[in-house]
């Protein structure tokens, strides 16, 4: 999948798009290991098994390469949520599956969320990326937002829901549980924090069968 940012740049070759694909995951890797600041040219060149003139002409400066690791860990997690995997999260039982795949996740308690964790390293350096991180996490809010006006328009909630708010708490309790969990190593705060938040959904869903395809 090319995003718009590669589709802008210049043409590449099937080769040029697997070097510019792997110097984007090994940077993905380094910084969630050591930050933004932590994470130097020599470190990636060395991980990506590409030379200093390659990693010039794929990203010739540090924002231009962070920018392709936003995109990089936000299209994974997106890829993920618009799947059939979650109903397309237009039913309570559809969120609760989302939570349950989370709550699961082995590597929760250690990774946190890829994005979030990206998202806090980012916001440390003097990089101009605010923006698009934040249209990233709108774009994901989005998808819980979309699912719970389907919802609604569909009978299963009532008129007073807010999908735009409740799309943010759903997000908010994901993060939070997340960064928590990891923490405490211990998956108990996410489970609390999705459970809570689902379950406050749930009062809003309509006691009448008004369900309509």
């Amino acid at each position: 999948m090319t995003t718009e940012r590669e589709a802008a740049g210049p043409k590449l070759t099937a080769k040029g798009l697997a070097t510019r694909a792997r110097i984007v995951e090994r940077a993905a890797e380094l910084i969630y290991a050591h930050g933004v600041r932590g994470t130097t040219n020599e470190m990636l060149r060395e991980a990506a098994g590409v030379s200093g003139s390659q990693l010039n002409h794929y990203f010739p400066d540090k924002e231009s390469l962070v920018l392709a690791v936003i995109e990089w860990q936000a299209r994974r997690i997106l890829t993920l949520h618009t799947s059939e995997a979650f109903a397309h999260f237009d039913t309570i039982d559809a969120l609760r599956d989302w939570a349950a795949y989370y709550i699961s996740y082995e590597l929760a308690c250690r990774e946190g969320c890829t994005l979030g964790s990206l998202a806090s390293e980012v916001m440390k350096a003097d990089l101009d990326v605010r923006e698009h991180l934040f249209s990233e996490f709108e774009r994901w809010k989005d998808v819980f937002r979309a699912g719970l006006e389907r919802m609604r328009s569909r009978g299963r909630l009532r008129a007073d829901a807010d999908p735009a708010q409740l799309a943010h708490l759903l997000l908010a309790a994901l993060q939070g549980g997340l960064l928590l969990a990891q923490v405490a190593q211990d998956a108990a705060p996410l489970r609390d924090a999705l459970t809570a938040a689902i379950d406050y959904v749930q009062t809003f869903e309509t006691t009448q069968d008004s369900v309509h395809p």
